[in-house]
């Protein structure tokens, strides 16, 4: 999907030639970068785009200086996405501990279309680390869009692989969304927001915001203005003084107090931004630090106990998975231990018992994961991993841990989280930790959540199979650099109602910050205390630091990691009310969720909007769109924006994940033939037909004129021997 829109952006880059800029010889038409430079992937966007989907390419023209070129026959298909010139940008960045939530506004012209014509605008959007989008708002003249949540009762979440047609996901980190029929010439003002994690590693915070904007979005002409502004605004939950350490554009400090800082940068420039927003910060302290911060609940929130924030810091496929795992061994120490478990329908052991990382050992396993890394059908989780747990449970003086990493699903899932809650809860003090790694879309993400938090490990995603090195490595550079374990938190059983995500406290790493979050009733303990052991198995304690909330808004902080552990609940436990919290906590914050669908709300301003006091008529659908009640309003139903439960059937069948099956359809001048020559030609694509005829002589191309002719009049003989036949009959 993604090289498909890369090829269309390519296509719109080419038909732009035919725009006509007037007789200045400076402004020339966007020019792609050269075909020996470009990837498959070249014009996938790199910051907020706008494109012009063109089916008609005879409405190419420039809307102000008609250029009169001469009519184009036939069609784009698929349509060609030719990028809007954008006339304003600006940013603003809130940062909260490891979460950052972006606000991107800026205005693009409909330059390329003919000021008579109108057709659909397609919006762009690259987040980064972890992006979830909140919202998109469009103005247009005469009509504005807006997007929203809503709970569709009917709705059963089956559309996760439907590919997006209003909208949806281009890629993980891409979000699009199709604005229809906008005229020639108009102005487009966008605002866009989204959340993203903030990457974090030895004690450096680490954001990056994705605004690199290609040089043909630069609007033709000497004289116009061009003003791009950013604003950050940062703030530390766990206390301490901030540090900048790098930047990349020329910031200027306008706030500075104990734990924030605000940055604006301002300036009017010749071209747009060419490189990403990037901002890396550290938090003065020289040991562990943490805090706590508590928020009441507001008089519109559906749950009405108190809130608490806990901050503390210090193929192809199996290729990419043999290639991380190689290189995570190669990163052990002569005296750690390591064994591998490789399984499909089948499980093979690497060693009987653990191997410490010697040399040969190392040397050994790679041959052994290059013999028996192959890809088979089906997927059996419980016997390797139990075999992993009875390995390790007799493990002193270490934290023994397991990494499972997988791209299917399986029958059993809920009955492996039972029985390692059970191992968990019951066993020693120091028990086995389980990493989760989930590849692609076909697996079943909750359940590697469940199994994670269970196992007091961590779990991460590489729902892009192209990523699957890079998140193994950080999976597993954040279980080998471990400062505390067993974690626990006193005081907290005295709270009434309390509420904790996630349940079961993870370990803490050097290269991740630890989260807790939750809601509880009554009153909050004045001090807090949190105890564990650290990598010598000494006990550590730490007082915690209790602040009210001010700036920071500490539900929109927690809620995506809130959805995702009620998610993974709800799934484990198969219980509809969870179900039911998670839809109205999506709904009160903008989160997506498996529960919720997004749908686009279109504002038509120059109808008459009726108004009916206490009156609600029901939703219509027709053709995927939602019509609403009140005239000049209607609402189009986006695609399934969540990751689903995992994919059964893929899974068994060994579908590799990212792959999509399209088979070509019968072309319409083929179908028109008898049935033989249907069947027979039902097996060829239609680029393959033109390349085939491209390639014939005159003579041979007449012959071949006249043989279809004369098929298709036997076919229609024979339709009339048929009909005559059986008039004789009757």
């Amino acid at each position: 999907m993604a090289e498909d829109f890369s090829k269309a952006v390519d296509d719109g880059l080419r038909l732009s030639k035919r725009i006509y800029f007037g007789k200045d010889r400076a402004v020339a038409p966007p020019k792609p970068p050269p075909s020996m430079a470009r990837s498959s992937t070249a014009f996938l966007p790199s910051a907020a785009m706008v494109y012009a989907v063109i089916c008609d390419p005879g409405i190419v023209d420039n809307p102000d200086i008609p250029s009169y070129q001469p009519h184009v026959h036939g069609r784009c298909d698929p349509p060609a996405l030719i990028p809007l010139q954008m006339y304003a940008i600006e940013m603003e960045v809130d940062c909260h501990h490891d979460t950052a939530f972006v606000t991107v506004s800026g205005t693009w012209r409909l330059h390329c279309i003919k000021g008579s014509r109108s057709c659909d605008c397609r919006v762009a959007i690259p987040m980064g680390l972890q992006g979830s989008i909140l919202g998109v708002e469009v103005r247009v003249p005469r009509k504005s869009y807006t997007t929203e949540l809503v709970v569709l009762e009917d709705d059963k979440g089956n559309q996760n692989f439907a590919p997006p047609q209003n909208g949806g996901f281009l890629i993980p980190n891409i979000f699009t969304l199709t604005i229809p029929q906008i005229d020639g010439g108009s102005n487009l003002s966008i605002k866009v927001r989204w959340s993203q994690k903030i990457a974090y590693s030895n004690g450096l915070f680490s954001l990056n915001v994705p605004f690199n904007f290609p040089d043909f979005v630069n609007p033709a002409g000497k004289k116009i203005p061009k003003r791009e502004k950013i604003r950050i605004n940062l703030d530390a939950v766990t206390g301490g003084e901030l540090l900048c350490k790098t930047i990349s554009h020329p910031m200027k400090q306008v706030r500075r107090h104990a734990g924030s800082m605000d940055f604006v940068y301002e300036s009017d420039v010749l071209a747009w931004s060419k490189v990403d927003f990037s901002f890396s910060y550290a938090v003065s302290s020289s040991h562990m630090t943490g805090g706590v911060v508590l928020e009441s609940a507001s008089a519109h929130d559906l749950d009405q106990r108190e809130m608490f924030y806990i901050g503390s810091m210090q193929g192809k496929l199996i290729e990419d998975t043999k290639s991380a795992l190689l290189t995570a061994l190669s990163k052990l120490n002569s005296h750690d231990s390591f064994n591998i478990i490789a399984f499909n329908g089948e499980t093979y052991l690497f060693s009987k018992s653990m191997e410490l990382a010697s040399e040969d050992a190392v040397e050994r396993a790679t041959e052994w994961i290059n013999v028996n890394f192959v890809a088979g059908g089906g997927t059996n989780i419980s016997r390797p991993l139990n075999t992993a747990i009875e390995m390790l449970s007799n493990a002193q003086n270490s934290v023994p841990i397991i990494f499972l990493v997988t791209d299917g699903t399986v029958e059993n899932e809920r009955q492996i989280c039972a029985i390692v809650k059970n191992r968990m809860t019951n066993g020693e003090s120091i028990c086995p930790r389980i990493y989760t790694l989930g590849i692609g879309l076909f697996c079943n993400h909750y359940f590697l959540r469940t199994l994670a938090m269970y196992g007091r490990g961590q779990y991460d995603a590489a729902i892009d199979v192209d990523l699957i090195e890079s998140r193994m490595l950080k999976l597993f550079d954040k279980a080998s650099s471990l400062v505390l374990a067993n974690i626990k938190v006193d005081s907290l059983d005295d709270i009434g109602e309390l509420e904790v995500y996630p349940s079961h406290i993870p370990d803490l790493s050097s290269e991740g910050p630890l989260i807790l979050s939750g809601r509880y009733k009554g009153n909050f303990p004045k001090t807090l205390k949190v105890e564990g052991i650290l990598a010598d198995f000494s006990n550590f304690v730490v007082d915690m630091k209790i602040q009210n909330a001010k700036d920071m808004p500490l539900q929109r902080v927690c809620a995506r990691d809130q959805i995702e552990h009620l998610t993974a609940q709800a799934w484990f436990l198969e219980n509809k009310q969870l179900e039911q919290k998670v839809a109205k906590l999506s709904l009160q914050t903008g989160f997506i969720s498996e529960y919720t669908r997004m749908v686009l709300l279109e504002t038509d301003h120059l109808k008459k909007v009726k108004e009916s006091a206490g009156t609600k008529e029901a939703s219509k659908k027709s053709n995927g769109r939602f019509e609403t009640g009140v005239q000049g309003q209607r609402m189009i139903l986006l695609p399934h924006l969540g990751i689903g439960f995992g994919n059964l059937s893929a899974t068994v069948e060994n579908t590799p994940p990212g792959y999509k099956s399209n088979l070509p359809e019968v072309p319409e001048i083929f179908k028109a033939a008898t049935n033989c020559c249907e069947t027979l030609l039902s097996y060829c694509c239609c680029m393959c037909c033109i390349q085939c005829c491209a390639r014939l002589n005159n003579q041979c191309a007449t012959a071949l004129t006249q043989l279809c002719i004369g098929l298709g009049c036997f076919g229609c003989i024979t339709c009339c021997s048929e009909i005559c036949c059986s008039g004789n009959e009757g």
